[in-house]
């Protein structure tokens, strides 16, 4: 199963700027260290976030967990990288409830893939 609505997908440029990419941030600073590994940066932020859609279109759910403000679903698989070494990560999204929105929440590597 796909995401729902994969088409209205959303990643704010602040998650990607301040958060995956951001050398300071304290629980982001170690997954800018791997996005930047594979050819992301600060100032190309645009390739990860457009990387983040792909990866959301092209993989399959691998798992749901509703809750009561929505639907968190993860979604796991290779993602485009600059460098074409395309790592295996899960991405998260949210759909909160009395929307058909997905809005991308954190990425990061899945370990032994």
């Amino acid at each position: 199963m796909k995401l729902p609505h994969v088409d209205k997908c959303q990643v704010k440029p602040e998650k990607i700027t301040a958060y995956l990419l951001s050398e300071s941030h304290p629980s982001g600073r170690h997954k800018a260290k791997f996005f930047s590994g594979f050819g992301f940066s600060p100032a190309n932020w645009q390739q990860l976030s457009q990387a983040l859609l792909q990866h959301a279109e092209e993989h399959a759910i691998a798992s749901v967990e509703p809750s009561s403000f929505g639907i968190r679903y993860v979604v796991e698989g290779r993602l485009r990288s600059p460098d074409l070494r395309n790592p295996f990560v899960r991405s998260v999204w949210f759909i909160e409830k009395n929307s058909t929105m997905p809005y991308f929440v954190t990425a990061y590597p899945v370990e032994g893939k």
